[in-house]
């Protein structure tokens, strides 16, 4: 695992060992990143003051302080406009602390918020928050304009025609909904000059806008100490069904006006005709709060983000708290609840120079949809950049030679006009709250999720929060999404997650780093503990396998078989490569696990890999055998390809297999470039084997020495899955007249006489067998299972009847053929007389009994016993003939008896041959021997 992502310096595409061809290419590609690097150095001009504190101060000191003020604090009263207020900076202060740790955990780039999300939570939650991000600063920056429109025509506007007031000198404009919408185009269309020319432009406008800001902000709190009782005329607009002036009372800072100010009285809004409540007051309050992200979104233009973000926001969210709460007390304290609920711009009305808080408002609201708009558009740039939705925000990637991304910056001015068509302050203050608390939940999730986690890598130089904070901000903004409106709150979750499950399935793989890997790896070690091998029991076996693969160019058929059989238990494929470490340079094998997980991806298998370098086939499969696994997950079940004369097949040639791990964006796009993944060729018929008879007998032994079954794969290189399931899937419902047929022979072939259908190994068999059956592609195949009998036997019946009721007590439904096997068993070089066999193979069990026993006592090295059979080949062949003439139709697998190696390693070579003719021209066999208890009857 290398590091492709530097502290410094975060890139999406990055190359590691590039080859001698593609030089040229990279140097101009780093050419190209080292002049990107120097226009983003030159680029990064901002400050904490002027980058972070101006614009979220500008951004929350808007449409809220200075026309929406009286309008809370009329309508909920102070007691309930505090609550509000508190409650509201509860929320932003536990999402600022986790901005503060994701901000201080490394270096930041363009997006912001997205940048933090996308980094922490992966591409695809943090695309699709991404995009509400974007639309929230998109509808916010529609919201101030609105606002600012709303100032104008009421300061200017003329009057409409079926009211009773008299126009003033000073209102010339125009009023209505189109005339609106045009003052709206207009104003829109100087912010998007301002942002069309850059952050620097910006940055110098928005301190001018901050100097008058705070100018305003003193005369208004002046202005209540000075300014004496006013009678304030009240415009037509603001009273409904009014036949004349309507007035309203500014009292000065009055006892009796505060104590009718405390109690919340919901009235209904003059400008949408629509009644208040907590919720709906609370929505068009928390839009004062949102611009909290404001700095944050500029992180790509300041000198430094981790320093300047974390102190500049908490210094603005602190002021705009203080200035709120004495607004709103200061408004309680000295205007008539009437004068609150119909009049919004009432500071104008009783400052001591009243054009002042107009200019104010002007300048605020203008400020704050200019930093809506280059947020929105900063927000667009860094999702092009990540591609993440691949064509179709290419054009947004386009910048200047500054690096100001001026198409994003008129994509999103163009979305900002559609959206001004909502005409109404008040309609889109809902839609975007719900969408600014849906980010501050993601943000919240990041930060939780990373703490959760526990990455040595995240150590955060703010240490102010921990996953209380995190969790109570996550609570605190979904619950508040639900009470301000829960059609909007349901259809933004439900835009998330589509846009996510988009995001999953069309968008490229990212190499950021993918915090589910981090809290998978947290949660599977605490549970991997937890595995107890001291309470494993038998009812809750499950195969647990480990595949010797030599070379899966030409084991595809059977690396899919095993992935069936596995029944969701552990799955390994090992690889032995000869060779030692003495005089390489580094371990061969790293730089080839891609090529198998790649082949893992291909085959849509759940299988882990595990490769080991070694001097001999036999000691390899040995390290594997001991070292794979954790605690109770370890391999039980050794699956060995079978050792014969067939010359191997590619079943990978020509084929181009794409990872889906994190290095798949460091390759090349270019097809004439893509290589086959790095398996060495095939074996050609002439080529010598890795090993010899003795060795793979050994292997063997060695897997049943250390307590684990095996299992021999032959013929599976005839195996296609797709065509054996397809005709049980096109029978339907005829399936018990058709394939796939799954054939169990479950008696121990070359010993006819030891009678043992309820062995141990007997019983593994049929586990097997069943464990295939019960999985999803299998579930229509058939179970025939073959009881070898005598003619002539008087306990045929017997048997039979004894092998149906244990069927029935296993829950393992299968067909059962009776097999008479007279003249094969006839052939055996033991069956002279009835009284000899029997004596000959209860000799030959008691015999094999002392043998184990006395391997228990001889310091755990167990010795096999002695294979006294002396068979022949013309009775295996018989044998071999048998099954193949109960065969019909021919099944998809067979399940053969493997007998156990002998305990001389000098009859190796002939063990194997005996195996090699048993299961010859069988098609796809299995041959196992099971020496672990896998059944049982109880519950």
């Amino acid at each position: 695992m290398s590091e492709k992502a530097p502290l410094l310096h975060y890139r999406l595409t990055t190359s590691t060992g590039p080859e001698q061809k593609d030089v040229p290419k990279l140097r101009r590609a780093k050419a190209d990143r080292d002049d990107s690097r120097s226009d983003d150095k030159t680029a990064r001009k901002l400050g904490v003051v002027f980058g972070v504190v101006i614009p979220t101060l500008l951004s929350m000191f808007s449409v809220v302080v200075f026309l929406r003020i009286g309008f809370v604090v009329g309508q909920a009263g102070l007691y309930q406009s505090i609550a509000m207020f508190l409650v509201a900076y509860l929320i932003i202060t536990m999402t600022v602390l986790s901005v503060c740790a994701i901000s201080t955990n490394g270096a930041l780039d363009a997006g912001g918020a997205y940048y933090m999300i996308s980094r922490a939570l992966g591409p695809e939650f943090g695309g699709s928050i991404g995009i509400m991000f974007f639309f929230a600063n998109v509808c916010g920056s529609a919201l101030y304009v609105l606002g600012l429109v709303e100032a104008i025509t009421s300061a200017f506007g003329v009057p409409e025609e079926d009211t009773a007031v008299v126009a003033g000198l000073h209102q010339v404009l125009p009023s209505g909904y189109w005339w609106s919408l045009l003052y709206g185009t207009i104003l829109l269309f100087l912010c998007f000059i301002v942002c069309l020319v850059g952050a620097h432009i910006y940055a110098k406008a928005t301190f001018i806008i901050f100097i008058i800001v705070m100018t305003v902000l003193a005369s208004i709190f002046i202005s209540f100490f000075i300014v004496g009782p006013v009678v304030v005329i009240l415009s037509d607009a603001s009273v409904l069904n009014s036949t004349g002036l309507i007035t309203s009372n500014y009292t000065g800072l009055r006892l009796h006006t505060l104590e009718g100010n405390l109690l919340p009285n919901y009235t209904v809004d003059y400008t949408t005709r629509v009644m208040m409540s907590f919720a709906t007051v609370f929505a068009v309050m928390f839009n004062g709060c949102t611009g909290i992200m404001a700095g944050s979104n500029m992180s790509g233009d300041l000198k430094n983000p981790s320093y300047s973000i974390p102190r500049g926001t908490l210094a603005a969210v602190l002021i705009t708290f203080v200035t709120y709460n004495l607004l709103s007390l200061l408004a309680a304290c000295s205007c008539d609840r009437h004068l609150l609920q119909r009049d919004y711009s009432f500071l104008g009305d009783i400052n001591i120079w009243p054009p002042m808080v107009t200019i104010g408002i002007y300048s605020s609201t203008m400020s704050a949809a200019m930093s809506n708009l280059i947020g929105a558009s900063r927000i667009l740039y860094a999702l092009s950049k990540d591609n993440l939705f691949g064509g179709v925000l290419a054009l947004a990637r386009k910048t200047s030679r500054s690096g100001n991304p001026w198409a994003s910056v008129l994509v999103s001015w163009l979305l900002v006009q559609v959206v001004l068509f909502a005409g109404k302050l008040n309609t889109i203050a809902g839609i975007v709250t719900i969408f600014f608390l849906l980010v501050y939940a993601a943000v919240n999730l990041a930060c939780l999720a990373l703490e959760w986690a526990s990455a040595p890598n995240f150590r955060p130089s703010f240490r102010c929060f921990t996953w209380h904070t995190c969790t109570l901000g996550i609570i605190g903004c979904l619950v508040m999404m639900f009470l301000i409106n829960a059609i909007y709150a349901f259809a933004s979750i439900a835009f998330m997650l589509l846009l996510l499950m988009l995001i999953h399935y069309l968008g490229p793989i990212s190499n950021w780093g993918y915090i589910s890997q981090a809290l998978i790896f947290h949660q599977v070690r605490k549970y991997l503990l937890m595995l107890d091998v001291r309470k494993d029991h038998v009812k809750f076996w499950r195969p647990q396998v480990l595949l010797m693969v030599a070379n899966p160019r030409s084991c595809i058929g059977l690396m899919t078989f095993i992935n069936d059989l596995k029944k969701s238990g552990l799955y390994v494929l090992g690889h032995v490569k000869l060779g030692l470490l003495d005089g390489l340079p580094s371990d061969p094998l790293q730089s080839r696990y891609d090529s198998w997980l790649s082949l893992v991806d291909h085959l849509n298998i759940k299988a882990f890999v595990n490769l080991t370098l070694a001097n001999s086939v036999r000691h390899g499969v040995q390290n594997l055998l001991f070292i794979t696994g954790f605690g109770g997950m370890r391999p039980n079940t050794l699956v060995l390809g079978f050792y014969d004369d067939c010359t191997p097949q590619d079943h990978l040639q020509g084929k181009i297999l794409l990872s889906t791990g994190l290095d798949a964006v460091c390759r090349t796009t270019d097809l004439s470039e893509q290589r086959s993944p790095f398996f060495p060729s095939v074996r050609g018929a002439e080529e010598a084997k890795d090993f010899q008879e003795e060795e793979y007998v050994s292997i063997i032994a060695d897997a049943v020495k250390m307590g684990k079954n095996v299992t021999l794969a032959r013929y599976f290189n005839q195996f296609n899955r797709e065509e054996v399931l397809g005709s049980g899937r096109k029978t339907g419902a005829h399936r018990s007249m058709t394939g796939p047929f799954v054939d169990v022979w479950p008696l121990n072939l070359l010993r006819p006489d030891s009678r043992g259908y309820v062995d141990i190994c007997s019983l593994f068999l049929l586990q097997l067998a069943c464990v295939l059956h019960e999985t999803r592609a299998w579930n229509q195949a058939r179970l025939r299972l073959f009881l070898c009998v005598e003619a002539g036997c008087s306990l045929q019946e017997e048997e039979q009847k004894k092998l149906r009721v244990m069927l029935k007590e296993l829950r393992i439904s299968a067909q059962v053929h009776m097999v008479a096997w007279d003249q094969v068993v006839a052939l055996h070089w033991q069956r002279q007389g009835r009284e000899s066999e029997e004596q000959s193979a209860q000799d030959e069990e008691r015999g094999e009994r002392r043998e184990v026993e006395a391997a228990e006592t001889e310091g755990g090295v167990q010795k096999f016993p002695n294979n006294a059979a002396q068979l022949t080949d013309e009775y295996i062949c018989a044998v071999n003939n048998l099954i193949h003439r109960h065969g019909a139709p021919q099944p998809a697998v067979r399940f053969l008896y493997l007998p156990r190696p002998p305990a001389d390693t000098s009859r190796y070579r002939a063990y194997l041959h005996q195996v090699d003719l048993l299961s010859q021209d069988l098609g796809p066999t299995l041959l196992i021997h099971g020496i672990t208890p896998v059944v049982t009857t109880d519950l």
